[in-house]
């Protein structure tokens, strides 16, 4: 059995949705490096301090119901909006901040078995997982999942100013100089355009089974 599970690909793919899934099937740790690159964006857009000196002493922690904290205050809802995830991709950029947030990557996944998703753990935090994906989706059906999620939440959202924000997101991951989204060479490919999110699970968890 896999115990160090590598999920990247880009925003919209289900990357968060299937591995919570994954993660309590194996009853494995479940860690969203996402939503961490949103906790600083969180804080940068609350403070006027510089972003060095923000990210010096940030406290995140993560529990096992995927709640997100903040220096101690819980931010789950606050993490997720449009503004936010942009402003997450921005400061993805800088180097410092990936080498903080990397240095607590790897911590959280000493803790045991764990499932880790984001866009460079199986070619830069966890390079020597046990089982790698790539998941991935067509621009237009990431954009449909993601106008779908932030209207069952009761927000007013554009599909097409959704999916402008994605092709952008996808340039920025894609051609940032520090760690850019990109495939492991040993990382599986999984195309969910046309798959379940429990189908896309099962793929996962076939894998992890497998010698």
């Amino acid at each position: 059995m896999k115990k160090i599970i590598a999920v990247d690909g880009p925003a919209g793919a289900g990357k968060s949705t299937v591995s919570k899934i994954v993660a309590a099937k194996l009853g494995y740790t479940y860690i969203d490096t996402g939503a961490m690159y949103r906790a600083v964006a969180l804080k940068s857009s609350r403070s006027c301090e510089d972003l060095i000196m923000l990210i010096d002493d940030i406290e995140i922690e993560l529990d096992d119901r995927a709640r997100v904290f903040l220096d101690g205050v819980e931010v789950t809802k606050e993490i997720r909006t449009p503004e936010i995830s942009k402003l997450a991709s921005d400061v993805s950029k800088f180097g410092f901040v990936r080498k903080k947030l990397t240095e607590l990557q790897r911590k959280m996944a000493e803790r045991g078995s764990v499932i880790m998703d984001g866009r460079d753990i199986g070619t830069q935090v966890l390079p020597n997982a046990d089982l790698k994906i790539f998941l991935t989706a067509s621009l237009n059906e990431r954009a449909r999942r993601r106008f779908e999620e932030l209207q069952m939440k009761g927000q007013e959202v554009d599909f097409d100013a959704i999916k402008k924000e994605i092709a952008l997101r996808d340039k920025q991951d894609t051609e940032r100089e520090i760690a850019p989204l990109k495939k492991a060479e040993d990382a599986i490919l999984i195309d969910s355009t046309n798959l379940t999110i429990d189908e896309v699970a099962g793929k996962i968890l076939t894998l992890c089974s497998t010698d």
